[in-house]
């Protein structure tokens, strides 16, 4: 009697398309990426309402969109409810070819570890945080679906988990269960996404399948800060020196193409002034709302690849042209360098707040109430030591800095490069900069978009990972079926 990875392999060998479950789905970047490269999107679980209802905006059948637009929480619905829901009558260990999973990152990001600890006081309240076991959830669903190939994905910091490399756990587990493992970080900027953005990967194949695990090669190269590469010393170093699991980083040969920049990424974007010159204009102003391209900026490959994206082409217009209103900060956004960052911002406000006493011919005491006043119009409140990474402008010559989930409560890390628009980013360049096609739809107000975007996989990458799994399982495939043909 054949297993069901056997099963899985002849239905692929016979033409059959791999069928993903996607696990904390968010709004889809992951899934955006897979069924761009072929596969077939079967089910997923998310417990975010208004995710849930982007993804299924995005691609639920039409017969079936209440279904995929149901929130799911993936620690109280079993595969056999995810099955019962999206395929009916099918047993969990048929259902699906591969799993994936973009697990929940606030527990492992040392960001998230520091706001854990000063909302509960408790020094190892990120350990007791029910989001950083949800990896073994993760593993019951691989027993129970017995999928051909696993996919997951997390900040690199997953690898430094209070001293715990959590990778290394699961790829021990994995193997207990009958898959081959592997584990590296792949950077989004070296695969055509605009952003440097490090992220753990974890694949494993099944070894019924007779492969090796394979990462995609990059395709871009990019020069990283010397704050990614302290993170990712930080991140590498509980990674046994003798680790099975673990592939050395691969990194970008010189020769390849340039990283995608800032400007060649947004600039066929609206010119957008409303902000700061029609601020009732912006705040009526609606997610859905559409504008044209800028007709007077010629679209890069990049724009185009956005703009005309299989099964979410845009010809003429799209939307998310939404901005936060920050009138005190507009003119340090337009004096500000490219680049600079919030003790510069600092540095500007200053000046500006110089020169506006000066065209005012004021000599105001510094400890009278007219002065503390101007200030507080003019100048920003946070200790530059404190906040030093709080507020960048992006430079319109290099790739962006990671977006995170935070911009769901402010756009400070992402200024617009063009000080003539005096502005933080709009939820359509955020999502160009995460590589989302023009044409995906996001539900939800302003902030939840940018909390979906921030919380995605950028579907470039996804795709790269996507398309070297396909090869893997497509050889595999044909090789089952040789090797039945000729026993």
């Amino acid at each position: 009697m054949i297993g069901p990875q056997q099963r899985k392999l002849r239905r692929l060998a016979d033409g059959g398309t791999p069928r993903l479950l996607e696990l904390c789905s968010g709004c889809g970047g992951m899934s955006l990426g897979f069924h761009r490269a072929g596969y077939t999107l079967s089910a997923h679980v998310e417990s975010d309402p208004t995710a849930v209802a982007t993804f299924a905006e995005n691609f639920a059948p039409s017969a079936a969109h209440a279904i995929w637009s149901r929130p799911l929480d993936m620690t109280t619905r079993s595969p056999a409810d995810v099955v019962e829901l999206f395929e009916p009558g099918a047993k969990p260990s048929d259902a699906f070819d591969v799993l994936a999973a973009g697990l929940p990152c606030q527990a492992f990001a040392r960001i998230g570890r520091s706001k854990l600890r000063s909302i509960s006081g408790d020094d190892r309240a990120f350990k007791n945080d029910p989001r950083a076991t949800l990896y073994r959830r993760f593993l019951e669903y691989v027993r129970l679906t017995a999928p051909l190939a696993i996919v997951l994905e997390n900040v690199p910091d997953i690898l430094n988990f209070g001293g715990h490399n959590v990778p290394e756990e699961i790829s021990h587990t994995l193997a207990d269960l009958g898959y081959d493992s592997g584990y590296t970080l792949l950077n989004a900027a070296f695969f055509g996404v605009p952003q440097i953005r490090e992220r753990l990967f974890l694949i494993a194949v099944h070894r019924s399948l007779g492969a090796a695990v394979a990462f995609p090669r990059p395709t871009h190269h990019a020069s990283l800060p010397r704050g990614y590469e302290g993170s990712r010393r930080v991140a590498l170093k509980h990674v046994p020196p003798d680790s099975r699991y673990f592939h050395p980083i691969s990194e970008p040969s010189n020769a390849l193409p340039e990283a995608i920049a800032a400007r060649a990424a947004l600039s066929d974007l609206p010119f957008i002034s409303e902000p700061w010159s029609d601020p009732r204009a912006m705040r009526r102003r609606r997610v859905s709302e559409r504008l044209a391209y800028r007709s007077v900026t010629a679209p890069t490959a990049y724009s185009t690849l956005m703009r005309e994206w299989p099964g979410f082409r845009e010809y003429a217009d799209t939307d998310g042209h939404v901005v936060r209103l920050t009138p005190r900060d507009f003119p340090i956004f337009r004096d500000m360098p490219h680049g600079a960052d919030y003790p510069r911002a600092l540095e500007v406000a200053e000046a500006l707040f110089e020169a506006r006493l000066q065209a005012l011919g004021l000599r105001l005491r510094p400890d009278s109430e007219e002065h503390h006043e101007l200030r507080k119009a003019m100048i920003p409140p946070y200790d530059p030591s404190k906040f030093p990474n709080k507020w960048w402008k992006l430079d319109p010559d290099l790739p962006v800095r990671t977006l995170t989930a935070h911009m769901g409560k402010d756009t400070y890390s992402h200024i617009h490069y063009d000080g003539r628009q005096r502005r933080t980013i709009s939820v359509r360049e955020a999502a160009r900069l995460q590589s989302f096609p023009d044409g995906f739809r996001f539900c939800g107000q302003m902030n939840a978009a940018f909390r979906q975007i921030g919380n995605a996989v950028p579907p470039l990458l996804a795709l790269a990972v996507a398309r070297k799994l396909l090869s893997t399982l497509r050889r595999s495939a044909l090789a089952a079926t040789a090797h039945a043909q000729t026993a």
